[in-house]
This record gives structure tokens, sequence and C-alpha cells, in this order.
């Protein structure tokens, strides 16, 4: 089942058309404004990626998402998917993606097989385009959180992103103090909004159409 299900996943990123910015921004907080390419390109934003990972779990499929630590910036605290941003070493976001994993939970980037990657997302109080990309495992070797990047880890069963019982609409309260008004998702416990939620979002399409084969 699931060597079927990733091929078909693959197959789903490489070969059709992503569901690409209207659905990530089914999650975006309510008063986020979507930034054309034009604009985008003034903003010369840092380049950045993060690594979705699957990993088989019993009769399912695991992903694997983090919890920053609190500290004085704009993502304290926040629930992300493993990355950062793009090093002059770094050969490409690939690299980049499967390097930042490596360094905030410690998982062996060896085996990993990139299958794809989804929609570009700027994350504008950073200036940050990420690209995510997803990745697969076939089993999972022990994982430690860096101590500095990473306050706790997280293994989310990836149908379960799907239900639209995890999901809703709340006001956070924002680490530079304002408030926003945002959808989101619960998951395993903890709230997950903004840019890490545009790319679940996305992620579901995807996923939604392959296991409708």
């Amino acid at each position: 089942m699931t060597a079927k299900f990733i091929s078909n996943l693959k197959e789903q990123l490489n070969s059709h058309p992503l569901p690409g910015e209207d659905i990530q921004f089914l999650m975006a907080p309510i008063t986020r404004q979507k930034i054309k390419q034009q604009q985008l390109d003034t903003f010369l934003p840092r380049k950045s990626a993060v690594l979705i990972l699957l990993y088989p779990s019993e009769n399912s499929i695991n992903t694997i998402l983090i919890q920053r630590p609190v500290y004085d910036g704009v993502h304290s605290g926040q629930i992300a998917f493993p990355g950062g941003k793009f090093e002059e070493n770094d050969l490409s976001l690939e690299n980049t993606a499967l390097r930042e994993a490596k360094e905030e939970i410690g998982i062996n980037t060896s085996n990993i097989q990139l299958i794809g990657s989804l929609t570009d997302v700027y994350i504008s109080p950073s200036n940050f385009l990420v690209k995510p990309f997803v990745g697969f495992v076939d089993e999972l070797n022990d994982l430690k959180a860096d101590n500095y990047e990473v306050s706790q880890i997280i293994h989310s069963d990836l149908f379960s992103l799907n239900n639209e019982r995890i999901k809703g609409i709340k006001t956070i309260e924002h680490s530079n103090g304002f408030k926003i008004k945002t959808p989101y998702y619960e998951v395993e416990g903890f709230t997950v909004w903004g840019a890490t939620a545009m790319m679940i979002s996305e992620l579901n399409a995807v996923v939604s159409k392959v296991i409708s084969f």
C-alpha cells in the first residue's frame, strides 16, 4: 500500500499541475494579501526550503513537524516543517531542505528519496520565499532535536491532516504583539497556522487526488 501510494504521489507532484496559491490561501491569515510575482521580485526575498518528510507508521503514513523555541523573533514558538534558509555552500534548495532537516531533527538524510515539491510560499514578516519539498524514507532512525532550533518534534498521521474536524478559525497573538484572525489546523494538540498551514492545505489537496485514483 505504502509503495503504491508514494509512487502515485510522486507522479501527481511531477506530472500534473499543482493546486497552487488558491488552495494555499484557504488557510492564510484573514488579512493576508496575495502578492504578485512582480511585487515579489522587488522584495528580493531570501531563499529557503523545508522538508515534508513521509515515513511508514503501522498501517498508515506519518509526517514530521517541529515546534520552534520561544525567542525574540517573528517565528517564536510556531509550528513548522524542518527547514531553513539557503546557504552559500548548498548546491540547491533540495540540499537546503535535507541539510536543515539533518541539523534540526537529526534525521539520516542519505536514505531520503525526494519525490517532488509544492508551490513556493512567501513569508512576509521575515521576507523568505520557501520551497516545500516532499520526501519519503522507508525507515525512520532515532531522531534528536537540536536544542537551539527545535523545542519539540511532532509526529502526525498524514491522512488525518485532511480531516475537516481539525480545522478552525481563531484569533492568534503574533510574537510582535499584534493579533491575527486566521484559519488553523489543530495537530496533535498544537495550533498550526500561517505558512505551514498553507503548505498543509496544498499537500492535502494533492494527497486527496492520489487517494481518489
